[in-house]
């Protein structure tokens, strides 16, 4: 089931938004009510998707944790569309890192927005997407330019550089492990035979020490989460008191 706001005017520009939390989406409704933009509110992908054929979207919205398919499954869904291909999506996600630009890259996402986040910022990127479109007759989809959709994929790309550092305790690990010196010719076979196991204590030690480093970085990965997830709780108690006040007003 899906929540739709009163139609403003016949060419104002049809938005869905998708997110299972009630709050998120009457907030949406209301600010982009003041910005003359219809605004289509859908708790899952399924009833949104339904409503595609009989009203085109011109921008998806959504987020990536959803209760049926996800956000990243919508996008593909949407770029992969003959007719709504060109489409910009727009990804919401509480967590933002380097997985979830890759992600948002391989399912062609326009935009990546990191919840919690106002109002007014989901607007301006709304309007971005916005104005550069033509708009011809039909759902004006087939004569958009494709550059929109390469900036919006070297803007994600550079969300999160690669990480150098990654590959290089591995690589000098092992070629610690692999590069012996050379044994004099008279030295006897039980001599080389035992240099062996220091070597691999040496490359054990080596493992050890970089699985401890990686233990730490995500001990403080999980930290970091915790504290995004109470960041965005507070934002949707914050949000409900300010759709309360508007109720009001």
């Amino acid at each position: 089931m899906s929540e739709t706001q009163p139609l403003a005017s016949a060419s104002a520009p049809m938005i869905y938004f998708i997110d299972d939390s009630a709050t998120m989406r009457e907030v949406i409704k209301i600010a982009f009510r003041k910005e003359h933009i219809q605004v289509t509110a859908c708790p899952n992908a399924a009833s949104a998707i339904e409503q595609f054929e009989t009203a085109a979207p011109d921008i998806v919205i959504t987020d990536v944790i959803m209760p049926d398919k996800d956000g990243y499954e919508v996008c593909q869904f949407v770029k992969q569309h003959d007719q709504f291909g060109r489409t910009p999506v727009i990804l919401m996600s509480g967590v933002v890192n380097k997985s979830v630009a890759e992600k948002a890259m391989a399912v062609k996402a326009d935009e990546l927005i990191r919840k919690p986040f106002q109002p007014q910022e989901l607007i301006a990127r709304v309007k971005n997407l916005l104005n550069p479109r033509t708009a011809p007759a039909g759902n004006g989809r087939t004569s958009e330019s494709p550059a929109p959709a390469r900036e919006s994929a070297q803007v994600l790309s550079t969300l999160f550089g690669a990480n150098p550092t990654l590959a290089t305790p591995r690589q000098s690990v092992l070629q610690s492990s692999t590069t012996m010196p050379a044994a004099p010719a008279a030295r006897p076979a039980i001599a080389r035979t035992a240099e062996a196991p220091a070597a691999v204590s040496t490359a054990a030690s080596a493992e050890l020490q970089k699985l401890r480093a990686e233990m730490n970085r995500l001990e403080l990965l999980v930290k970091k989460l915790r504290a995004e997830l109470q960041a965005e709780h507070e934002y949707c108690e914050a949000l409900e008191s300010q759709l309360k006040t508007m109720q009001e007003t």
